[in-house]
């Protein structure tokens, strides 16, 4: 097996502390998630990391990303110095491993800070709008500010949105950004990037005409925007997801 490892700006010292945490994954640090990917997180020198290992791929897409494309565990840690030279908030790459065996892709490993916020976008399922107005009205303006800068997460989902109030400001931060496009981002693609979020119509709507107000659209347009694409994506779905409140269209 050859192993490769790249390390992220001001981690160019890890290299030891990498290799040992790759060698002793299996048997230690503590299992955030375990699934066709497993994420654990471990305490080191320089602060806790998150490690994501990505599933062994098939017999062919080990081709695929061998030859035609780029890893997924690649991707995650070249987008986050795009986003984070834009001025927004990603944990910071620590490293990339890639192992590969007969000259193809076998596991790869992600390694990340973790992000200090603990608060995610599942909890507004069933919110009432005034509850979370000033949350709403930040979140439209830090998504605009996304697209405006050419930044466009395709899993623009609740669980990879973690944000926190801290001096008084509600901070955002975008996580698993390994499926990302970098280009203009138009009104109308932009609406269609809250689809996949929790949440009732009266909240979709608000978040909608904050959004419109951020890019200076039209909000009645951006509503119609926003709520044909939530439909579009939960109507076939819905059914199959265990959600914790009933979806209103």
């Amino acid at each position: 097996m050859k192993q490769t490892i790249k390390l992220g700006k001001g981690y160019e010292d890890c290299r030891a502390e990498v290799e040992h945490i790759i060698n002793q994954f299996d048997r230690a640090g503590d299992t955030v998630h375990d699934g066709r990917n497993t994420i654990k997180s471990f305490d080191t020198p320089r602060g806790r990391w998150n490690v994501k290992r990505y599933h062994r791929p098939s017999f062919f897409n080990r081709f695929v990303y061998t030859l035609l494309r780029q890893p997924k565990g690649l991707r995650a840690f070249t987008y986050p110095e795009r986003v984070l030279t834009a001025g927004f908030e990603t944990p910071a790459p620590v490293a990339y491993v890639e192992q590969r065996r007969s000259g193809l892709l076998d596991y790869s490993f992600f390694i990340s800070e973790q992000c200090p916020y603990c608060r995610r976008f599942y909890e507004f399922g069933n919110a009432r709008v005034d509850d979370c107005r000033d949350i709403v009205k930040d979140f439209a303006r830090f998504t605009a500010g996304l697209h405006e800068a050419g930044i466009y997460h395709r899993d623009y989902s609740p669980g990879n949105i973690l944000f926190d109030r801290v001096d008084g400001q509600w901070h955002f931060s975008i996580v698993d950004i390994n499926r990302m496009e970098f280009g203009p981002v138009d009104i109308q693609k932009g609406c269609a990037n809250f689809a996949r979020l929790w949440g009732q119509p009266e909240w979709f709507v608000q978040l909608a005409q904050d959004y419109a107000q951020a890019r200076g659209a039209d909000p009645q347009q951006c509503i119609e925007f926003v709520m044909a694409a939530r439909a579009k994506f939960w109507k076939p779905r819905a059914k199959h997801f265990n959600l914790p409140y009933t979806l209103r269209f």
